[in-house]
């Protein structure tokens, strides 16, 4: 009679390891490299023809129609207060879902270049620093160490508030 082997799940400490590593997209503004997590993704296209929006912040493109849908574009270099990023054949707008009071946002995110992937374990995030970045400390969730480089992990929710986004277009239209 033969032995039946059945398999058994896996331990409390390797679900928890596997569970922990997290997945993130990698893009480039300017010359350095940000990453946000795969999970607030939900696609990446190519830069196409945006519809302007008077008195808007200098951040904001414009929109774009997706599949029926307005969704807003944000500069993501001129969200961090640099010069707005040139259009090259590289430029994409990452698509993300932002979480706020009323439910979720679809948002376009328009980056320099989109490079991959990666998996980061936390043991290789450290916190935000609290000096030294060029964008705010709250749009920084941590620094990623990827290959003996860091990468700039971004708070989505804090980079692409929908409440401080309409605060500042409501500031622009008093103006």
């Amino acid at each position: 009679m033969s032995e039946l082997i059945v398999a058994q799940p896996p331990t409390n400490q390797q679900a928890v390891l596997e569970d922990s590593i997290q997945q993130y997209l990698t893009f480039v503004l300017g010359r350095e490299t940000f990453a946000l997590n795969i999970l607030n993704i939900k696609e990446i296209i190519e830069y196409g023809q945006l519809t302007e929006v008077p008195r808007m912040p200098v951040f904001i493109r414009g929109v774009i129609n997706l599949r029926g849908a307005v969704v807003p574009v944000i500069d993501m270099a001129a969200r961090f207060d640099k010069p707005s990023a040139e259009i090259t054949r590289k430029t994409c707008i990452v698509i993300i879902e932002v979480e706020h009071a009323e439910g979720t946002q679809v948002v376009g995110v328009m980056v320099d270049a989109v490079n991959e992937v990666v998996d980061i374990e936390p043991g290789n995030i450290e916190p935000a620093p609290s000096f030294g970045a060029n964008i705010r400390a709250d749009f920084i969730e941590g620094m990623g160490k990827i290959g003996g480089k860091f990468v700039i992990i971004l708070n989505v929710n804090s980079v692409l508030s929908i409440e401080e986004v309409a605060a500042l277009a409501g500031q622009v239209k008093q103006q």
